[in-house]
């Protein structure tokens, strides 16, 4: 990884040894373990490996998925540096538009009727996993209007995979930065409606203003903020409070009666265990910390 040193630390010596990073053999082998592990590495949820395209386009799809929000994904690999992967990315993601039907009844049959009906055709993705990179590729994502995530991989003796997102572009986001001051959802009446749409506003650019590479994925239920996974869901205000979902472990964090709760098990809209539960701007840099730690977790 770029300028990553990893070393394993010897409890009965205190010694230290440094974990060498490789390239995998193949590029199959990190297609295997992405795959088998989707969602837990990517919070992609895993729906076909080599899909093929057809005899009149030509191709086979690296793996299909389907992230948090309802984003169809496509996820191509190279083993090492290759810059075909982003144009080959691309090629398979407007074959993916056209054939969106095709797509849907990939997921019934995977996932089941509820999800296919929820597919979010807004914010396709793709998602580049390779060896390196190089400063061409970078740019050259920023100037497609697509979303799209670079990232760089590497193992670690027999037992470590490392991650690393080397840029992550929104094809909705200078969109979204212009309407970034509006309502989640529609207005509640009068000042306190207001109030809470002002809050909503605030909590929009701390989350925005985190880190590079944030995006935000509009649901009607919820917003979504993004980076290779989501890391917070903000939900339409309530008449009194707003509720945002962290992927912060409940049991890491002294919950506070009306302000923190542990929802791990209830059901609710986005996703993540942590609910924060936001009433005035004290609240919101009350909540700063956990919007970070999420942040890094993600």
């Amino acid at each position: 990884m770029s300028g990553l040193k990893l070393f394993r630390m010897d409890t009965t010596t205190r010694g230290m040894t440094e974990v060498m990073p490789r390239l995998a053999g193949i590029e199959a082998e990190v297609q295997d373990l992405v795959e088998i592990h989707m969602e837990t590495l990517l919070g992609v949820r895993f729906l076909a490996s080599e899909y093929s395209t057809g005899p009149v386009h030509g191709g086979r799809i690296d793996s299909l998925g389907l992230d948090e929000n309802g984003s169809p994904v496509i996820i191509e690999y190279k083993r090492g540096t290759d810059a075909g992967v982003i144009n080959q990315g691309l090629f398979y993601l407007a074959w993916l538009m056209d054939h969106r039907a095709e797509f849907e009844h990939l997921v019934r049959d995977r996932l089941g009727v509820t999800a296919a009906s929820q597919v979010l055709w807004s914010g396709p993705r793709l998602i580049c996993i390779a060896g390196d990179f190089t400063r061409y590729d970078v740019h050259a994502v920023r100037e497609h209007r697509r979303s799209i995530d670079l990232v760089r991989y590497r193992l670690f003796g027999r037992d470590l995979l490392g991650l690393e997102t080397v840029a992550s572009v929104s094809g909705a986001m200078q969109v979204a930065r212009r309407v970034r001051r509006q309502a989640v959802a529609g207005a509640a009446a009068g000042a306190q409606g207001a109030a809470m749409r002002e809050l909503a506003g605030a909590v929009d650019e701390v989350l925005l203003g985190l880190g590079d590479g944030v995006n935000r994925v509009e649901r009607k239920t919820y917003r979504a903020y993004q980076r290779l996974r989501n890391f917070a869901c903000l939900c339409p205000p309530q008449r009194s409070k707003l509720l945002v979902y962290l992927k912060v472990d409940p049991k890491d964090v002294d919950l506070v009666p009306g302000f923190t709760r542990d929802v791990s098990g209830l059901g609710h809209h986005g996703t993540g265990d942590l609910e924060v539960q936001l009433r005035t701007p004290r609240d919101v840099e009350r909540a700063q910390d956990l919007f970070r730690a999420s942040y890094a977790a993600a």
